[in-house]
């Protein structure tokens, strides 16, 4: 796998926007130099093209929800959407970009901006 052709951005990954991708996923390596952007989030290769995830703990389900619902606007605004496996003090993330079949810039942009989130 090669590189997805996504133009070089000098803007923070976090003020990026997501695009529409279509044709090869990030290579692993391409998708390591990408992590290192994202420092706490992790990439699991157990599935095909991997997928970018980072699980979170709260104090409490009010705190835990107020997350989701953070994290669905940036899904909404973005239109790119994570896998989310919520509990009553924890949610996990999981992005990855289907069209591309693996990852993309775009996990990346909504990883970034997830983590900007004042938690």
């Amino acid at each position: 796998m090669t590189l997805s052709p996504q133009p070089p951005s000098s803007l923070p990954l976090a003020q990026q926007h997501c695009e529409h991708r279509s044709g090869t996923a990030l290579s692993e390596r391409g998708g390591q130099m990408m992590l290192t952007q994202v420092p706490g989030w992790a990439i699991d290769h157990c599935v095909p093209g991997g997928v970018l995830q980072r699980s979170f703990a709260f104090k409490n389900f009010h705190a835990t929800m107020a997350f989701v619902n953070a994290v669905a606007w940036i899904a909404h605004q973005q239109d790119h959407h994570p896998d989310l496996n919520v509990g009553y003090n924890r949610c996990t993330l999981r992005w990855s970009t289907h069209s591309v079949n693996g990852l993309s810039l775009n996990d990346f942009i909504c990883a970034a901006r997830v983590d900007a989130l004042s938690l």
